[in-house]
């Protein structure tokens, strides 16, 4: 039968593939829209399976609080090239997983990528955006706070996340916290959240610099003691200077407020992954060599 250029356009609009792979693929069926459809979505989770090892660095990171205030969520979703990450389709696709994350108990990757979107699951849109933007599509974490006190976020340009958990609702003070967190980078809440091993290993780092000064045990001691406590301001998000105002420490802050914060997730794009490092002259010279 005869592909019209309404079909072809139907068609499009329920994949969001390109016309001439909408044409090809109702040529094939002879016509048959449903099989057409269901023949590109194999093909697409083909082309994701073949793109799986590629090395995902770039992307973006979306957070959304809940209606009621209750619950937060934070999810950092990785693409390849930043030209795909500002796509509408993948920023579209990040947005669309934040309600699931907050209408969920989803504690998994297994889960998020079984649950229901769309009408399908959340990794068959997943695996259709890599087929219809050509590039593989990771979610690479996730973090879903609930609580019956208070949540803030606070989100940078898209590549970096924060969200906190508040003993009491306060949604001012959850984003200048969230905030803080995002430049300051702490890594725990409090010295408690430290580890013994963590610790002792500062501190033995420290005895054996302060040991070449030549000073006595006692002064040694004081000064590996301070050291340590310069640590932990560093490294704990109460210890730390608040950011708008440097005579104060979150903790004092915190006080003030009568609040404390519970915990706090920080998710930068492309933190921890070694990206591939082009070299398009070595390539380009690759090329002619070979040819």
């Amino acid at each position: 039968m005869g592909i019209s250029a309404g079909m072809v356009k139907e068609l499009r609009e329920r994949t969001g593939s390109g016309m001439m792979e909408c044409k090809k693929a109702l040529v094939e069926t002879d016509g048959d829209m449903e099989l057409a459809i269901e023949n590109m979505r194999k093909s697409g989770l083909a082309k994701a399976d073949k793109k799986s090892d590629r090395i995902a660095a770039e992307g973006i990171v979306g957070v959304k609080v809940s209606d009621d205030g209750k619950s937060v969520a934070i999810v950092d979703v990785n693409c390849e090239t930043d030209f795909v990450a500002k796509s509408p389709d993948f920023v579209d696709f990040v947005n669309s997983l934040l309600p699931v994350l907050l209408s969920s108990n989803i504690e998994t990757d297994e889960q998020l990528l079984a649950a229901s979107l769309n009408g399908v699951t959340v990794d068959e849109v997943r695996r259709g955006l890599i087929s219809k933007l050509g590039e593989n599509i990771t979610i690479r974490r996730f973090e879903t706070y609930k609580t019956q006190g208070g949540v803030g976020c606070y989100l940078h340009g898209n590549t970096i996340g924060v969200i906190v958990e508040l003993t009491t609702a306060d949604s001012e003070l959850g984003k200048d916290i969230a905030m803080h967190i995002a430049a300051s980078k702490p890594v725990v809440v409090s010295d408690d959240k430290v580890s013994a091993d963590v610790i002792e290993k500062e501190k033995q780092i420290f005895i054996a610099q302060s040991v070449e000064s030549g000073k006595p045990p006692e002064i040694i001691e004081k000064m590996v003691a301070g050291q340590i406590r310069k640590f932990l301001a560093e490294i704990t998000l109460v210890g730390q200077p608040y950011i708008k105002d440097d005579k104060m420490t979150i903790a004092k802050l915190l006080e003030s407020k009568g609040n404390s914060v519970v915990r706090f997730a920080r998710l930068q794009v492309g933190e921890g992954i070694e990206k591939k490092v082009e070299n398009f002259a070595e390539e380009v010279m690759a090329q002619v060599r070979g040819s």
